[in-house]
């Protein structure tokens, strides 16, 4: 059923959704190589889990290849996390320090920091993609990394107009940087993040974003702060 909110969906719903259940965005994309988290983060995984006990946990993983590779060339003590609404099509044993979990990134939260947090074009079928991203930002390990792909123009407010620039100057004021050229958001270092808009629903018939493919639209409306008293 439709939301009354101008056509959009909640979250069950848009789960629910062709453009969601069907998503093979980032199923099989590796570690390295030509279809791969480096390739596409311009950063190598690996180079930022050097240190003792690493902890990497990727939002939307698909398959979990990435941090399936990534285990062999990790220390035992080693924490890997994949989160995926649908986890993979094809359950395999995972290795020791990798978790695979199958849930809503919506709802789903960590229990310990990491240091480093990728989700590679997953945003594009996220409904609210601002609260997962202020969620994500207290995740992070002191000196941690988070990175995410995020296309400004699947923000909208609640009629339909481009919300892309104002969202973005929240998020660089909440310290993301934002390449346009790769579409990817970084933040260094964890930290409570409020944005000051408030998720109203999602289209998914918003059509195809930038790779191509189907993608949500995410809408809001500006937060109203009470400053009276």
């Amino acid at each position: 059923m439709r939301d009354a909110r101008g056509g959009l969906v909640g979250t069950s719903e848009l789960e629910r959704s062709s453009v969601v259940a069907n998503s093979t965005m980032n199923r099989e994309r590796g570690l390295a190589g030509v279809n791969s988290y480096a390739r596409e983060l311009g950063v190598d995984p690996l180079a930022r889990l050097a240190g003792p006990a690493p902890s990497w946990l990727d939002l939307c993983s698909g398959e979990g290849r990435a941090l399936r590779e990534a285990a062999s060339a990790l220390p035992a003590d080693a924490v890997l996390t994949a989160v995926d609404l649908v986890g993979p099509l094809v359950p395999l044993p995972a290795p020791p320090t990798v978790e695979e979990i199958t849930a809503s990134v919506s709802a789903w939260a960590p229990t310990r920091p990491y240091d480093l947090i990728t989700c590679v074009h997953g945003l594009h079928y996220v409904g609210d993609q601002l609260g997962l991203l202020g969620r994500a930002a207290s995740w992070l390990t002191e000196d941690g990394l988070l990175l995410a792909h995020f296309d400004p123009e699947s923000v909208r407010w609640a009629d339909g107009t481009a919300a892309g620039r104002a969202v973005l100057a929240a998020l660089r004021a909440a310290g993301f940087t934002y390449d346009t050229r790769r579409h990817l958001l970084t933040l260094q270092g964890a930290r409570t993040t409020t944005l000051p808009f408030t998720y109203l629903g999602a289209d998914p018939a918003a059509g195809p974003n930038y790779t191509g493919q189907p993608a949500v639209g995410s809408h809001y409306s500006r937060t109203v702060t009470d400053t009276a008293g």
